[in-house]
């Protein structure tokens, strides 16, 4: 792990699943970093949702917890200062003028889409997402 203090924030549609897992990942994998995420589709509307209780059982199975999660909008002012931008799967993001940090897209193939479901599906989304969380901890 690096010993600069790296930030990241992780950008998915609603902020219940897969940034969240990619959120408590990252900061189990570099606790030194500051690590945020957020819902590209969140609103005053859906902000404050619960976390997806799939995907908060799938991450404690491997010691990391993102049962006290939220759904959050956006803050662009956050974008805006973080080293990383990182969109999992479909979120759609245009980086807002004056970012300064790298914008990176992850393509997530959901498992559903080859017939695995329930536990196997949320755990192997945990693993796609955690080896690409390390790479980017290692890489930095």
């Amino acid at each position: 792990m690096s010993k600069e203090s790296k930030s990241v924030i992780f950008l998915c549609n609603s902020n219940r699943g897969k940034s969240q897992m990619a959120e408590a990942l990252a900061r189990k994998a570099a606790p030194e970093w500051k690590v945020y995420s957020a819902g590209v589709q969140v609103n005053d509307e859906n902000a404050g949702r619960s976390v997806n209780p799939e995907s908060a059982a799938s991450l404690a199975r491997v010691g990391a917890d993102m049962s006290q999660g939220s759904s959050k909008p956006v803050d662009e002012q956050l974008v805006r200062s973080v080293n990383y931008v990182v969109a999992v799967g479909g979120a759609e993001f245009e980086m807002p003028e004056g970012a300064a940090g790298e914008f990176i897209r992850w393509e997530i193939i959901d498992p559903s889409e080859r017939g695995v479901e329930g536990e196997q599906r949320m755990d192997a989304l945990r693993d796609d997402i955690q080896s690409r969380v390390q790479e980017l901890v290692d890489r930095s």
